[in-house]
């Protein structure tokens, strides 16, 4: 579906889960959030990617040989895992869990709701469809 963006928010947002995600430093696409009060069920996932990449002077606190791996599969509180979703009022988001610990006492990540997303005003196209 070709989704474009509405409304750039980054707010952080609570999730919930069915099941406890196994690894807290990397948990998977929530059930459902509740952003600015309202909570949301999220009806599918439609994609997610992840962003492992080391920035500012955490850049170079790591042996050249070991970013390769670190670069795919993250390191710990480095890194941002993104989720877009559908939700079953029919909105579609981005969500982001934010790796890096909030402080010395709150050493879990974060989520964010990133920006809404919009189906294109005359609907989906199909590849090759010309937009009138």
């Amino acid at each position: 579906m070709d989704l474009r963006p509405e409304t750039f928010i980054f707010e952080p947002v609570t999730v919930c889960f069915d099941t406890p995600p196994l690894f807290e430093k990397r948990p998977g696409c929530p059930q459902a959030f509740t952003w600015r009060g309202k909570p949301h069920t999220i009806q599918e996932l439609l994609s997610e990617w992840h962003d492992y990449g080391r920035r500012g002077r955490m850049t170079h606190n790591m042996r050249p040989e070991h970013l390769v791996t670190a670069r795919k599969r993250g390191s710990w509180g480095v890194g941002r895992d993104y989720f877009r979703v559908r939700t079953s009022d029919g909105r579609y988001f981005d969500l982001c869990y934010d790796r890096a610990p909030q402080d010395t006492r709150r050493r879990k990540g974060q989520w964010f709701v990133v920006q809404e997303l919009k189906p294109p005003r005359n609907g989906p196209r199909q590849r090759g469809e010309a937009r009138h």
